[in-house]
């Protein structure tokens, strides 16, 4: 049973003065998963650019940097198929850490026409630089949680993934 998150709220009446307003009732979207999973991401995306702001990384770009540290020779549609996002998007996210000098597009020997993506030294060093913060933003996000209830919203939620996932084709 869904919990409702509607607390007491100040905010101007009708004439201008500051009252407590009673809870906003939220019941219909409290039972909703994509309204659950949005606020999660809101607040998980918050904490993420607080923790990531010295360094300047998008969410997306510590994906892609950490898929094409972890897959060597990865093709852009690979990337963006693993990234979840279409060939529009995947452009100018490689320009973009490509301008930064962190990755380069290396022509594939076995098929010239597809570029094998690598991290460059600097883009080693990034990532060298990333992992620690990521890992203390993920303790963070995943602090009111056991490990046993960590890896059972991991499963979830790739369960929903899938699901959608399996849907779309």
């Amino acid at each position: 049973m869904a919990t409702s998150t509607a607390h007491a709220r100040t905010r101007p009446d009708a004439a201008g003065d500051r009252t407590t307003r009673p809870p906003v009732n939220d019941r219909r979207l409290a039972v909703l998963l994509g309204y659950s999973l949005r606020r999660a991401q809101l607040r998980v995306f918050q904490d993420f650019a607080t923790a990531m702001a010295d360094l300047g990384f998008t969410p997306g770009q510590v994906g892609a940097l950490l898929l094409i540290e972890s897959n060597r020779g990865l093709s852009q549609s690979e990337l963006g198929a693993a990234l979840g996002i279409d060939r529009s998007s995947v452009v100018p996210l490689i320009d973009r850490l490509q301008a930064m000098k962190l990755v380069r597009r290396v022509v594939r020997a076995s098929d010239r026409r597809t570029n094998a993506l690598e991290l460059t030294e600097a883009g080693e060093a990034a990532v060298r630089r990333i992992l620690p913060v990521l890992e203390r933003h993920e303790r963070r996000i995943a602090a009111r949680l056991s490990p046993a209830e960590r890896q059972t919203l991991m499963d979830l939620l790739d369960r929903v993934a899938v699901e959608q996932d399996a849907k779309e084709k």
